[in-house]
């Protein structure tokens, strides 16, 4: 596997303050980037400060940051709330009862998915192979975790493609659905409404090997594999699901792989 488009990678790592400039370094190193302690006037910067890992378009300095933000916004507001058992994603995984489905995402992104599914009781263990990512991902987790959100302690992070995860022999049976939420070429910008989800959607490109990755979660998902899709997208690789749950915008085609 890996053949997703991996966009150009920000070369530079902006600390906001000298105090960070020791785990600026160590995460420079890991990602090949050079530190700054000046904000550059064009390109796409990882900025590391009092907020944690965000990354910034300095030719839009006005816009929004990426950054991944679990306590805070208004992924922090559904959890204060209560995130509920019959939410689309949580049906189409199967979310009921006990024992509570073992869950793999493979395709973590900015783990929200993820974290609502461990919120509701799930062990999630979540793959991403983009390596900007996957750091953005570690430090909201981190900061998350020292706010002691207890979802967290169900939440495991892997820093590895999810069809070289699966295919491991440690993993055989160790999951009982696997979700993927892969990202495709945007027809417009519309799509995308907002600021920070186009800034993800323009450093992580498409996941072209997204079809292979379905037939790998097939084989080894003890239960079910769900895909999240445009609400009127093609179904993944022309695979037809088993049945799917439909939103207003989205929904999730559910493979069931043993009943």
């Amino acid at each position: 596997m890996g053949n997703f488009v991996l966009l150009s990678l920000p070369t530079s790592l902006l600390v906001e303050h000298v105090q960070f400039l020791p785990e600026a370094e160590r995460l420079a190193v890991h990602l090949g980037s050079q530190v700054l302690t000046a904000r550059p006037d064009s390109g796409r910067v990882l900025c590391l400060g009092f907020n944690g890992l965000s990354l910034l378009d300095c030719d839009a300095p006005r816009d929004e940051p990426l950054r991944v933000d679990f306590a805070g916004g208004a992924l922090g507001f559904r959890q204060r709330a209560g995130f509920r058992r019959d939410e689309l994603l949580a049906r189409a995984v199967g979310v009921k009862g006990s024992p509570l489905p073992r869950v793999l995402d493979a395709t973590a992104g900015l783990g929200r998915d993820a974290f609502m599914l461990a919120s509701l009781g799930c062990e999630v263990t979540l793959c991403e192979r983009h390596p900007v990512v996957h750091a953005l991902l570690a430090d909201g987790l981190l900061r998350a975790a020292e706010q002691g959100l207890a979802a967290l302690s169900r939440m495991r992070l892997c820093a590895e493609d999810a069809a070289v995860h699966v295919l491991d022999p440690l993993s055989m049976g160790a999951y009982d659905v696997i979700v993927l939420d892969p990202m495709f070429p945007e027809r417009s910008k519309s799509a995308l409404v907002k600021k920070p989800m186009r800034l993800f959607h323009a450093l992580v490109g498409a996941d072209e090997d997204a079809g292979l990755l379905l037939e790998t979660a097939l084989s080894r998902a003890l239960r079910r594999v769900v895909v999240k899709r445009p609400l009127h997208a093609e179904h993944l690789a022309g695979r037809a699901p088993t049945l799917d749950y439909r939103g207003k915008a989205v929904r999730f085609d559910v493979y069931v792989t043993k009943t």
